[in-house]
């Protein structure tokens, strides 16, 4: 079925889970450190997560490294420094590689950027959403406007010459006056890197249940339509749905998804996708989610929430939903070492999006803006028939 003839890239993605409150939008896998957080005994489950799955990446070197959460930011760096040591002896760690860590504006404290930079961590990505005061608390954050704007700055003295601002629009009862205000202080902090999205109300959270009043679909693409110009005019180049950077200060962490490549996951909760040459099959699994079961377990395969590996037919949207929504879209070369399919086999959707007005008449294949915005209308293009 697949005939792959080199690997994808490989990327880490390790999973921390804690945090000081759910937040009432987050659909992540993360639990309020009520009683302590337990930080070598997590990093020496995750070091024994990692040996397990060794087996599967012998010889393959990892360009990236995202540590997320939960708020990573609420472990020391002892305990950052100890994991990431343990990482390099295990794997072969590309020169100069990517090694981003979640933080919390909350949760930072003077002179903590400093350590963590001292562990190799070279970029940041703080969870601002906002520095309006009013929706901060009507989303559930646990930090105010000065904290965020400390955190930035604290980036900046800790010598972190990339960092990104999580910033979201459409948040309750949000004007765009007030969402424009929040992305020109974001942009007055000279991030690297801003990632500037909608809230959504996702399945098994609080807003989920509980709605709250959200701007209209008009109001929230004008913020979108404004914002985007700002962005641009401030030197900030869209190049993925939600992520905009500087040049040069790409996420080279989420390229890798987004292109479709390879990634271990460790840690509660955490999913990898690890592509094996030798029986031409791609293996997806997923790690248990409560934090106290995985630690008990992460030394064997008792570990594993689960499994699976996706046929063709999942492989050509999973790839698509991913490498359409980047602005510079994909080549032939790409698809076909990522999937391993051939061309043939995707070319008569993807000319039919084409003649619709959903993709660019020329190569590469990406959308337009007609399909960035109808994105799921074009991914049914690709959906077998019943």
């Amino acid at each position: 079925m697949f005939n792959f003839t080199s690997l994808p890239p490989l990327a880490l993605y390790i999973h921390i889970p804690w945090c000081v409150r759910k937040c009432p939008y987050c659909d992540f896998n993360s639990h309020e450190a009520r009683d302590g957080i337990p930080e070598r005994a997590y990093v020496d489950a995750l070091l024994n997560d990692l040996d397990q799955e060794l087996p599967a990446v012998w010889g393959r070197v990892v360009s990236s490294i995202f540590i997320g959460g939960g708020t990573p930011s609420l472990f020391s760096a002892e305990a950052i420094d100890r994991l990431l040591t343990g990482v390099r002896a295990r794997l072969a760690c590309k020169p100069g590689l990517e090694i981003t860590l979640e933080a919390n504006p909350g949760t930072v404290e003077q002179g903590r950027f400093r350590e963590f930079r001292a562990t190799g961590i070279n970029r940041l990505s703080i969870g601002v959403q906002s520095f309006d005061a009013g929706l901060l608390a009507k989303i559930g954050r646990i930090h105010g406007r000065g904290e965020a704007i400390r955190a930035a700055e604290l980036a900046h003295d800790a010598g972190f010459a990339s960092f990104n601002l999580d910033l979201m629009f459409g948040l309750p009862d949000q004007t765009p006056t007030q969402a424009l205000q929040d992305l020109s202080t974001a942009m007055d902090l000279e991030p690297a890197h801003l990632s500037w999205y909608q809230l959504t109300l996702e399945p098994n959270t609080y807003f989920h249940r509980f709605p709250p009043e959200l701007p209209d679909d008009d109001l929230v693409w004008d913020m979108q339509q404004q914002g985007q110009a700002r962005l641009a005019a401030r030197g900030y180049t869209q190049y993925e749905v939600s992520a905009y950077a500087l040049a040069g200060q790409e996420c080279r962490h989420n390229l890798n998804y987004w292109r479709y490549g390879d990634y271990l996951g460790i840690g509660a909760g955490a999913h990898q996708k690890i592509t094996d040459a030798a029986t031409q099959r791609i293996h997806r699994r997923w790690k248990l989610k409560n934090p106290r079961d995985y630690m008990a377990a992460a030394s064997g395969e008792a570990r594993i929430g689960g499994h699976s590996e996706p046929d063709s037919a999942e492989v050509i949207l999973e790839f698509l939903m991913n490498a359409l929504r980047l602005n510079t879209g994909f080549d032939t070369p790409t698809w076909e070492q990522a999937t391993g399919l051939d061309f043939a086999t995707v070319r008569p959707a993807l000319q039919r999006a084409q003649e619709r007005g959903l993709l660019e008449p020329d190569a590469p294949w990406r959308c337009t803006a007609r399909g960035r915005r109808f994105l799921n209308d074009l991914l049914a293009e690709f959906v077998p028939d019943d």
